[in-house]
């Protein structure tokens, strides 16, 4: 469960920038949070990669 840990603490890391966006306005806040959407997709294929990883290498074992 670490992986969906760091998933959960990430996105929770961007709260203050969407909330500034989405309720403030804050045209700055938006670049951020487009950042952070970037800094997301690459720990999602991060991941993606690592499962593909890990059944390949059962599916090995079998």
């Amino acid at each position: 469960m670490g992986r969906f840990e760091e998933l959960v603490e990430l996105v929770q890391s961007f709260e203050k920038d969407f909330h500034k966006f989405y309720e403030k306005g804050n045209k700055s806040a938006g670049t951020r949070v487009r950042k952070h959407m970037n800094e997301l997709k690459r720990k999602a294929q991060e991941i993606r990669v690592e499962i593909q990883t890990i059944k390949k290498g059962e599916a090995g074992q079998s």
